[in-house]
């Protein structure tokens, strides 16, 4: 059998878009994945739907996986010749024990490539306003380890040679030996009053930052209770996150955000949080499929076929446009056989889906529900005439019974169907449990629907209870409604009910939250 291929890529600091170009590709490339927490669980997102994932950090039921272990592991998958990726937090060649991988990858003729990735060392300080280097202040910079206990490290470090070596000192892993390191670097010549900042889970929504001198550090962590990981910053450079910090005042920021909306529709909505400071998760719950069973199918072709006779094609969503057109072309029909009939929309995101087709809505309702495209409706539609409706299987039925009320004849055409899609997630109802999850976003009442099915499926027995202390935001009444009759409690909806609205409801209510 070939030998397969292994990578060993620097993932970066936490935020999963800190991760190399080159590493994103081997990612993509890869058969298995062999990862750790500090690598960023979201990346996975972006691996083949059949990869392997092996998780080799730490468990309830067990403990981290010993690095011997890791590397026979990595040999034995490539052995089989698959294409395996070790994805390790920050840089693998910074304390990230990728020589020993290498190593013994080398001495059984696997082939390897080392792909670095963005060090914690100046990542998380940038995230903090703190640039490791300036003109002014410091020309250098070194990085050390400060994860080994005080006997080890005095071994491992020749205090009166680092201590001043450089203008900025970076400690990784040295949390809990903040006393020691400043009281050996004071002793050394540093002065106590030399600036000092540790930041805990840097990129990250619990990215927290502690701000002292050498002689008083240790109390401020101490009275903050920050905790591992954190990146200790030494020296005259930590004065410029007075002026310099900078994703702190976003108004998202400390914000992981779960988003349950399909994956293919995500995009704006990640893109507007990502730029306001929040941190997304991603966890679709549903997925839009085409019908396939043979009388849908002819429901659809006949349904279509007489194009000419229609008076109104009403679209309530901009997935009703995709997937309309989508049939359209399946079956050949020409959208100028629609030539008697007018294009209602609701909501803007609609109506830009059918401009985008060359079609211009000529109904566009102020309310973006089926209740405001009936009211718009007053005096404009007549018994009698026929309307098209391409919508998905579980839309709401009271456009369709208001219309059939008022004498027009409605011809309901599901051209997409929701399913449910309930992703394996290692960490979501262990971040449930400890509050790692700050606001669900539902987009439908079916992602409500739907992501409460997959949290039993994910083992948690109560989701109502699992989501009790998580802020509730729904894209409006209809969807918070569902939401409250799954026992949730909503707390943000906003008076536009599109994606924009959504956004900015959230930016209000942080800081309503916050006290700004």
């Amino acid at each position: 059998m070939e030998k397969g291929k292994v990578y060993l890529v620097g993932a970066g600091p936490g935020d999963p878009k800190l991760i190399t170009v080159r590493g994103l590709e081997a990612l993509k490339r890869s058969d298995v994945i062999v990862f750790d927490r500090l690598a960023g669980p979201q990346l996975l997102n972006f691996a083949k739907p059949d990869a392997e994932r092996i998780y080799v950090g730490k468990l309830p039921d067990r403990h981290t996986m010993k690095q011997e272990d890791i590397n026979r592991l990595l040999v034995d998958l490539a052995l089989q010749g698959k294409t395996v990726i070790r994805l390790k937090g920050g840089d693998p060649t910074v304390f990230g024990r990728v020589g020993e991988e290498a190593d013994l990858l080398q001495k059984n003729g696997i082939i390897y490539e080392i792909i670095p990735g963005i060090t914690s060392a100046i990542s998380v300080p940038a995230y903090a306003g703190i640039p490791v280097t300036h003109r002014d202040m410091a020309s250098s910079f070194s990085v050390i380890t400060g994860h080994e206990s005080p006997d080890k490290l005095d071994l491992s470090i020749y205090w009166d040679k680092v201590t001043n070596a450089t203008g900025t000192l970076v400690f990784l892993m040295g949390v809990a030996k903040i006393a020691y390191i400043s009281d050996q670097l004071i002793k050394h010549g540093r002065s106590p009053d030399t600036p000092v900042a540790l930041v805990q889970w840097g990129t990250r929504a619990e990215q927290k930052t502690v701000v002292g001198t050498l002689s008083n550090i240790e109390e401020r962590v101490k009275a903050a209770n920050l905790k591992p990981p954190a990146v200790i910053v030494v020296g005259d450079v930590v004065r410029q996150r007075e002026t310099l910090s900078w994703i702190e005042k976003k108004p998202l920021f400390g914000q992981r955000i779960l988003i349950t909306r399909a994956r293919s529709q995500a995009s704006d909505l990640l893109a507007k949080i990502d730029d306001l400071g929040g941190e997304t998760y991603e966890y679709p719950v549903i997925e839009m499929k085409l019908p396939e069973k043979p009388e849908q199918l002819q429901e659809i072709e006949q349904a279509l076929a007489q194009a000419e006779a229609y008076d109104w094609v009403m679209l309530t969503s901009v997935n009703g446009v995709e997937y309309f057109f989508r049939w359209l072309d399946r079956y050949g029909v020409d959208i100028r056989r629609f030539h008697k009939a007018k294009f209602a929309a609701v909501g803007p995101k609609t109506a830009d889906a059918l401009r985008d087709r060359g079609i211009r809505a000529d109904l566009l309702p102020e309310s973006f529900r089926a209740e405001g495209l009936l009211d718009s409706l007053d005096g404009v539609i007549a018994p009698g005439q026929l309307a098209l409706l391409p919508r998905g299987d579980l839309a709401r039925e009271t456009l369709p019974k208001e219309l059939k009320e008022r004498g027009v004849r409605v011809v309901e055409l599901d051209v997409y169907h929701t399913v449910l899609s309930a992703p394996k997630d290692l960490w979501l109802p262990e971040m449930l449990e400890n509050g790692e999850i700050h606001v669900i976003t539902f987009t439908s009442s079916s992602t409500v629907v739907n992501l409460m099915e997959a949290l039993r499926q994910l083992g948690v027995s109560n989701p109502a209870e699992a989501l009790r202390n998580v802020e509730i935001a729904c894209i409006g009444p209809v969807t918070a409604q569902t939401a409250k009759e799954h026992g949730l409690t909503v707390t943000v909806v906003p008076e536009k009910y599109t994606i924009d609205g959504l956004v900015e409801a959230l930016v209000d209510r942080r800081r309503m939250t916050k006290g700004d």
